[in-house]
């Protein structure tokens, strides 16, 4: 008996009650070159085509997953999305341009020269900063809706993290902050994230947006909090912590 953890453009394959699919065979038919690895005991595939109209499974975002899986089986389809991702961009080595295979399930060989990889994660901060009993908050041009999240951003070769805080507050606010504390972090397979989330004290500077990624942002207390982000993302748990 398996689990399948079966993608399509970033959605995954459910029950109509919510739940992945279960059992001895594949829910729907799987082309071979469909099927990607087997990972602690699941199947994990990718469909050329969504599901649609099924009388049994449903096409669901992966982070809409959040609020019907289990903790579990949501993590591990995290983890599973970021191996399809990881397989669709390492199909030939870039090294000799040979068919990869993989190796483990998460890992990869080439087929002539032997150079093995794994799947890279792409690391990034986000920070709550606070000045006495305000907060923070920012809304970026690539959110889908109105909330208001935290500053984040990539972090750089060569620099710390604690470097990256320093670096993407000023370049987003033009504010310098102090006493950056780790707070925890959170695996983003969107598509092979990580995000590590700290907190930090204003230090000086007035608020100055940068507008090619920002819409709009500003200091909020907390009986006057904008719209908050999804409670699945680290964000949600920094203002939270804050508030409570």
């Amino acid at each position: 008996m398996n689990k399948y953890f079966i993608f399509c453009q970033g959605d995954i394959l459910l029950t109509k009650e919510g739940a992945v699919p279960f059992g001895l065979k594949p829910p729907v038919e799987l082309q071979p070159w469909e099927m990607v690895t087997t990972l602690e005991g699941a199947v994990v595939a990718a469909l050329s085509f969504p599901v649609t109209n099924h009388p049994d499974f449903q096409m669901v975002p992966l982070r809409k997953s959040f609020h019907i899986l289990s903790p579990e089986d949501y993590q591990l389809a995290g983890k599973c999305a970021e191996l399809v991702y990881f397989h669709q961009n390492t199909r030939f080595c870039g090294v000799c341009g040979a068919p990869m295979r993989w190796q483990t399930e998460i890992s990869k060989q080439c087929s002539e020269c032997g150079k093995e990889l794994w799947p890279s994660l792409a690391t990034a901060i986000i920070v709550r900063v606070t000045r006495g009993d305000e907060i923070l908050m920012v809304h970026a041009h690539s959110f889908r809706d109105r909330h208001y999240g935290l500053v984040a951003g990539f972090v750089e070769t060569g620099e710390t993290l604690e470097e990256c805080v320093q670096r993407e507050v000023w370049e987003e606010t033009h504010l310098r902050v102090t006493n950056i504390r780790y707070f925890a972090s959170q695996p983003w397979p969107y598509p092979s994230g990580l995000m590590v989330g700290f907190t930090a004290d204003y230090l000086s500077g007035d608020l100055q947006l940068q507008k090619a990624e920002l819409s709009s942002g500003g200091w909020f207390r907390r009986d006057n909090l904008p719209c908050l982000p999804d409670p699945s993302s680290i964000a949600y748990r920094l203002i939270m912590d804050w508030a409570k």
